[in-house]
């Protein structure tokens, strides 16, 4: 689908987030600067995340945790683990598979390449290209098919 402006992104997060159960897993893919985290933050604000409360990407914190109606919502960025030579026992310390298994919502930035090291099986990957003209997201998953921005 094309995302055209910031509100067809925010649409898109909506979208995502009305059809978000816990322990579902979403990766979102892309280049740097193609609107992961902003996509995040979208679904996070449907979630029930307060304007108030601040969501950023985790880059070097590796994961940031928000509480919602549904549970807990886990936002995770892999980025600085994609070329660690103990990339799976380091995503293993982050205890995501463990949180998912409690019941929390994990959306996780660079999970493409990574998430198969825990054996994570994803409800929906988002992956965001972006021209000079707009961005794209490609949708694949089980939920795609459920997945409506009208």
């Amino acid at each position: 689908m094309e995302l055209h402006s910031r509100r067809a992104t925010v649409r898109l997060g909506r979208a995502i987030a009305a059809l978000l159960q816990p322990s579902m897993l979403v990766l979102l893919t892309g280049d740097l600067g193609t609107g992961k985290t902003f996509l995040v933050r979208s679904i996070c604000r449907r979630l029930g995340v307060p304007v108030s409360e601040r969501i950023t990407s985790p880059t070097f914190s590796l994961v940031h945790e928000y509480e919602v109606d549904r549970g807990t919502v886990l936002h995770a960025d892999l980025y600085r683990l994609r070329e660690a030579k103990d990339a799976c026992a380091e995503i293993a310390r982050l205890g995501l598979a463990e949180r998912r298994r409690e019941g929390a919502i994990v959306l996780v930035e660079w999970g493409n390449e990574l998430g198969s090291l825990l054996g994570f099986t994803y409800d929906l990957q988002v992956t965001l290209t972006r021209t000079d003209m707009s961005r794209t997201a490609f949708v694949d998953g089980p939920l795609a098919a459920h997945l409506s921005t009208k």
